[in-house]
């Protein structure tokens, strides 16, 4: 028998046929069964929801939400910075947007908005009803989406029961904690519009270099159309669909009564006039500084759990926004300057002569930069092509060698920007105080727009003779005197039974005698071979690691010396605070403290020190680098710019001039520089402006000049005075190239070439021939026999200072060509004599 009741409308079964069906036991067992059935779905979803609560962001969360602060990064005076936020986002207030935005978000996204708590029920149910017909409609509330703009990890995005069930709950709450106005503002400062574009504002600006607040109503009704579809509705990409979205967003606003038909007649055939304006991250007066700093402090904040971009913490750095501004203005002019030196000189045939960087500004106006130098190199010019992403490119389209090439070529746009790049100057600077190792200025390149490659801690360029310190820093803690005596003539180094290195002064050496201090003054490379041998390269490598020169690798072969192992400006100044520090080594410090958004004191910091040398040692060697800026290779940084103060430094040249170096001691403060270019198949032309003493010091100085003047440093601040008085020569050298690292031959087979024990005791002779050959052994010894006078131990000794705690084998050496002047000695208190030394 069927349980069912009678039909109510039929005929032959009366309506209140029901009711006495219900009446039977059959009907209230049915309504019993259909009772609990609603009942246990009631309270299962009851419980669901329950089951949900603690799922979804609370109320504390959501008020962490609401002062959601992206971090700070402030100079040591209190100056921003940086900001680091997640996305290029600019939160804006509700009466800053065009109120076109917020109608067209309300006519299309919740006309109902100011109606309901958070969820329209009514709208849900409709776009549940469509979508079973096949007509797929969301039913969020603007809350509902702010919900998952907010908690995108908690929510997510994707389409079942369980997150829309979250979000309904997260929008409840939301409505709690927020008022309707606030959550409109939330919801568009956190609306993602693609090409790292978050909240209207920025979006504004990306697609129509505008503020919100300047959007007329087709603009408004573009961006507001993109929220069902960024990618979908892109009007860069996708401009007809995008136009078509943006007219049905207008009819929304037509329905909703915000927009008249006549208004929309005339909107609906407008072009899009979108341009997209990518919007660059903005790091500040110092870009490469906060994007070093930005990389450390993540790191740190992944470590302490803590979020860079969301927790509002204010990072206190050591750098000093006066100090900052004038090294990034000493970079741009003078930097721009030899770029007219480099232009001039590789534009023509001849090479103009003048040591007035300002004299190239007026040869430019007459000159194509850089025509010589790609007439003189077309394999150059085809070398960079290949390299070129439009050449791979090609390539990978199927075209041959031949054919790439000949497209390239026939593309002036191509080619023009190919010679601009890779003819571009770089520089690096940085400043240091050496006291506590403290980072006070940094510049990594010319424009951090044009160039984000940070020529201080990622650049790793050959240091040339900055480093010879470090080499006579190794004598001077060996034992070997500053007054100690060596020749002046052409090196040979044995490296082993075939091989020899010839390192030399490129214009020649005098065959004078010259002291340590000398060495180190004139950067001369003869004596520097010799001192390093004598003390040994391991030793030179210990103390540059010691002394700061700790990140890059160091090969330990005897042209280390000169300046062959690349390493990083960050490193180089590091290692001259060790010796202004007298020989306390600081590692670089560019973040003082840390707080929270309270206030509270995350972490500070201070430098670590250690002993590299010992005072002793680095105060002669102070006194030796006072020499170079006083009468060696760095004179100019005073005749130039007029430096009145107590300072020390070392002029540093790689070969073909590719590299130029200077750095610059003061009792306060170390600065350095770097110049050259980023393909170092393209070097300065000329000796002169080649070297570091004339293009590296430019930037320098001009910065020292500024800090003095602003009284940024102290004048008066001095180094410990020299230990003994120096012996002060007077030494005029041929107009050289400070660095020329010179030839490793092979030698012929079985000729005399005994092997250097790199870091022992090393003999020494100077053959007939006039060269000073190094080595132990018979080899050695037989080259002694063939030399000439003097011939007594007693005479070596006292010519080369040996007792004066020096270590190393005997020296000898013969007569030398009386043209070759040799330097005369004068009384400690004698004034530079003759013109100063190219470098």
């Amino acid at each position: 028998m069927s349980a069912l009741p009678p039909e109510p409308d039929s005929p032959s079964r009366p309506a209140d046929a029901w009711r006495a069906w219900l009446s039977s036991w059959r009907g209230r067992d049915a309504l019993w069964y259909v009772g609990a059935l609603l009942l246990a779905l009631l309270v299962g979803g009851v419980l669901y929801i329950a089951a949900l609560v603690p799922l979804t962001p609370g109320i504390e969360d959501l008020k962490q939400v609401q002062t959601v602060k992206p971090s700070v990064l402030l100079s040591a005076d209190g100056k921003t910075l940086a900001t680091f936020r997640r996305t290029q986002q600019e939160p804006v207030k509700l009466e800053q947007v065009s109120p076109h935005v917020v109608q067209a978000l309300l006519a299309t996204e919740d006309r109902r908005f100011y109606d309901h708590h958070g969820l329209d029920i009514r709208r849900t149910f409709s776009a549940m009803f469509h979508t079973l017909k096949g007509d797929t409609q969301g039913g969020s509330t603007i809350t509902q989406q702010l919900a998952r703009n907010l908690f995108p990890e908690d929510i997510g995005r994707s389409r079942n029961l369980h997150r829309k069930f979250k979000e309904m709950v997260t929008a409840l709450r939301i409505e709690r904690v927020y008022t309707k106005q606030q959550i409109l503002e939330h919801y568009l400062n956190s609306a993602p519009f693609l090409y790292n574009a978050v909240g209207i504002e920025m979006a504004a600006r990306t697609y129509f270099d505008k503020s919100a607040k300047a959007l007329d109503a087709a603009e408004a009704a573009t961006l507001v159309g993109m929220l069902k579809g960024t990618h979908y509705y892109n009007p860069v990409l996708f401009p007809e669909r995008a136009q078509k979205r943006r007219n049905l967003v207008l009819q929304q606003r037509v329905k909703a009564g915000s927009l008249t038909e006549a208004q929309y007649a005339q909107l609906k055939d407008e072009p899009l006039h979108v341009t997209l304006k990518r919007q660059e991250e903005d790091l500040g007066e110092a870009p490469h500084f906060a994007a070093y700093a930005r990389r450390w402090l993540l790191e740190w904040a992944e470590a302490h759990d803590v979020d860079l971009y969301s927790d509002g913490l204010v990072i206190e750095t050591t750098l000093d926004s006066r100090l900052q501004k004038a090294a990034t203005q000493a970079v741009e002019r003078q930097a721009k300057l030899l770029q007219q030196v480099a232009d001039v000189e590789w534009g023509a045939a001849g090479i103009p002569t003048s040591t007035s960087p300002e004299a190239y500004a007026g040869m430019g106006k007459k000159t194509e930069p850089f025509r010589h130098f790609f007439s003189k190199r077309p394999d150059l010019l085809m070398a960079f092509l290949r390299e070129s992403p439009e050449y791979k490119k090609a390539r990978q389209a199927g075209a041959t060698d031949a054919a790439a090439l000949q497209s390239l070529k026939a593309n002036p746009a191509v080619l023009t920007r190919l010679r601009q790049d890779k003819t571009r100057l770089e520089a690096g600077f940085m400043a240091m105080d050496p006291t506590n190792g403290e980072i006070k200025a940094w510049v990594g390149s010319r424009d951090f727009e044009h160039g984000q490659f940070d020529h201080v801690a990622q650049a790793m360029r050959q240091p040339g003779s900055t480093f010879k310190p470090i080499v006579y820093g190794a004598a001077l803690e060996a034992g070997v005197g500053p007054e100690r005596a060596y020749i002046d003539a052409p090196v040979e180094v044995r490296l082993d039974a075939r091989t020899v290195w010839r390192p030399t002064d490129m214009h020649g050496s005098t065959g004078a005698m010259m002291t340590l201090r000398d060495g180190l003054v004139y950067s001369k490379n003869t004596i520097t071979a010799q001192v390093s041998q004598e003390v040994g390269v391991p030793r030179i490598v210990s103390l540059a690691r010691a002394m700061g020169v700790d990140q890059s690798k160091l090969d330990p072969v005897p042209s280390i010396a000169l300046g062959t192992s690349p390493v990083t400006l960050l490193e180089m100044v590091n290692a001259y605070c060790t010796i202004a520090a007298q020989g306390a080594r600081h590692k670089p410090v560019f973040v003082r403290r840390i707080t929270g958004r309270g206030g509270e004191v995350l972490a500070e910091f201070g430098s670590e020190t250690a002993r590299a040398m010992s005072p002793d040692t680095a105060v002669d060697l102070i006194d030796m680098m006072r020499g170079v800026v006083n009468q060696g290779t760095g004179t100019m940084v005073k005749t130039r710019f007029g430096l009145v103060a107590d300072i020390a430094g070392k002029t540093g040249t790689t070969q073909n001039n590719t590299d130029g170096w200077f750095i610059l001691m003061h009792p306060n403060l170390v600065a350095g520089a770097w110049v050259g270019f980023d393909d170092q198949r393209v070097t300065m032309r000329s000796d002169y402006w080649g070297q570091g003493g004339h293009n590296a010091v430019l930037l320098v100085g001009d910065f020292f000049r500024d800090a003095l003047k602003g009284k940024l440093l102290d004048a008066k601040a001095s180094f410990p005075p020299p230990r003994r008085p120096p012996v002060v020569t007077t030494y005029v050298p041929p107009a050289d190239v400070e660095d020329s690292y010179g030839a490793i031959d092979d030698v012929v087979p079985g000729s005399p070439a005994p092997a250097v024990t790199v870091g022992m005791p090393v003999e020494r002779s100077t053959s007939s021939a006039g060269v000073v050959v190094i080595g132990d052994g018979p080899g050695v010894e037989a080259m002694r026999r063939s030399s000439g006078p003097p011939k007594s131990a007693e005479e070596l000794d006292r010519l080369f200072g040996r007792g004066n705690g020096a270590s190393g084998g005997a020296v000898s050496t013969s007569g030398t060509e009386a043209s070759q002047p040799a330097p005369t000695v004068e009384p400690a208190s004698s004034s530079d004599g003759g013109n100063p030394p190219s470098n």
